[in-house]
């Protein structure tokens, strides 16, 4: 839940998809190598009452191909009278290695951060939008070349080698459900039906990345079941106790 000084909420945005009607017209191949200028994480759960404008946020911002925007339901708020169906322990474990990082331990939800490093209201637009400014003017911030390109029933997933040495940053690759509507009967959000949008199911970490330009080659299959229809990687230097900036990062649609 929001803290008190952040109980203000921005009114709630329509439904989206994953892109605009042009973008649409885009193979999924060249959508991967759109510069992406922000990866927004948000902090979300089923069980908090202040997230439906942030979860419907995230299917906006998800409209812009620049921007990877990933809900990560988190499960902390379970015992309010409701088990969020999406949470995962991992995305829990993830907003709290942020706050320890950022040294500030500020866990709430809806929370996003920006590009590994900001933190913002997940329903405040001009405060993510303030978030994706800063984040970019700080070294090496989403600064290296990613292209994840879907064919013949593989991933391909090839990162730079320019400019970042030995960064001991890790490749990770997450399996997406681009939308899900889920009927809540219980708790703070009882009697809604939310869609959450680029869900993520999974994190597969590929390889560490050493600086070098490398390719890796995934079948679909490996990737999800029916569930998933889509794809991201980002490059995040530090450690998964410890993340960091985010170095590089592509999407790209399965389905």
């Amino acid at each position: 839940m929001v803290p008190r000084s952040l109980a203000v909420l921005l009114a709630c945005l329509s439904s989206a998809g994953w892109f605009t009607p042009a973008a649409a017209q885009t193979r999924p191949s060249d959508m991967s190598r759109v510069n992406v200028r922000a990866v927004v994480e948000l902090f979300t759960s089923q069980g908090c009452s202040s997230c439906p404008p942030a979860d419907k946020l995230v299917g906006e911002l998800a409209l812009d191909p620049s921007i990877l925007a990933l809900s990560l339901p988190i499960d902390y708020w379970d015992y309010l009278g409701w088990r969020d169906t999406l949470a995962d322990p991992h995305h829990t474990a993830r907003q709290k290695a942020y706050s320890k990082v950022r040294g500030d331990r500020e866990v709430y939800t809806p929370q996003v951060v920006v590009n590994g490093l900001l933190h913002a209201l997940g329903s405040d637009r001009a405060a993510i939008e303030g978030a994706i400014a800063k984040s970019r003017e700080l070294p090496n911030t989403l600064s290296l070349p990613v292209a994840l390109v879907v064919a013949d029933g593989r991933l391909a997933v090839t990162v730079d080698g320019m400019g970042h040495g030995n960064t001991g940053a890790a490749v990770w690759l997450c399996p997406i459900t681009r939308a899900i509507t889920i009927a809540i009967k219980r708790g703070e959000n009882q009697g809604k039906t939310i869609t959450y949008f680029n869900v993520t199911r999974r994190w597969r970490k590929l390889d560490g990345y050493d600086g070098k330009a490398h390719t890796w080659t995934v079948p679909i299959h490996d990737v999800g079941g029916d569930e998933i229809d889509g794809a991201a990687v980002m490059v995040q230097a530090g450690t998964g106790e410890r993340p960091s900036a985010i170095l590089g990062a592509a999407m790209a649609s399965l389905r």
